[in-house]
């Protein structure tokens, strides 16, 4: 099932609509970290991705331990019907894989927003690719 061009939007958007995704991790024993990621983006309609360029617990997680979930979460829909889904809030779960170097790499560089390309320490990052198992809504609602 393909992502509505609405929710592509909504996580591309997030950083400037004040919302945010976090990135929720575990590493070898167990310890959770969750970790903002502006530049998530919907890479297809199975996968999402982000731009690496902090390289701290989320990374050495990911390394550790692949499972993630992402949460988007928007407050606006709370308090208003502009989000198309209840509560505002989407949970993504999936298995992460890093890319240092290649063409995926490049590729994901390509599509996050300017504000992330431009950012100090872009240039030295690198992309992480999420293979989606499944996006549910707060009410447990597929969104793929």
């Amino acid at each position: 099932m393909a992502f509505s061009q609405e929710v592509k939007e909504l996580i591309f958007n997030a950083f400037q609509d004040h919302a945010v995704c976090l990135l929720a991790t575990v590493d070898a024993e167990g310890q959770p970290n969750i970790s903002p990621k502006g530049s998530m983006i919907v890479y297809d309609d199975e996968h999402l991705a982000y731009w690496e360029r902090s390289k701290k617990n989320a990374l050495k997680n990911l390394r550790e331990n692949p499972k993630v979930t992402v949460i988007y979460s928007n407050k606006r829909a709370f308090f208003a019907k502009e989000i198309p889904f209840v509560g505002g809030i989407i949970r993504f779960y999936g298995t992460a894989e890093i890319h240092e170097e290649g063409e995926l790499r490049d590729k994901v560089f390509t599509m996050i927003s300017k504000r992330e390309q431009e950012h100090d320490g872009a240039d030295e990052g690198f992309a992480v690719l999420i293979k989606l198992d499944r996006a549910v809504t707060m009410r447990g609602e597929s969104v793929m």
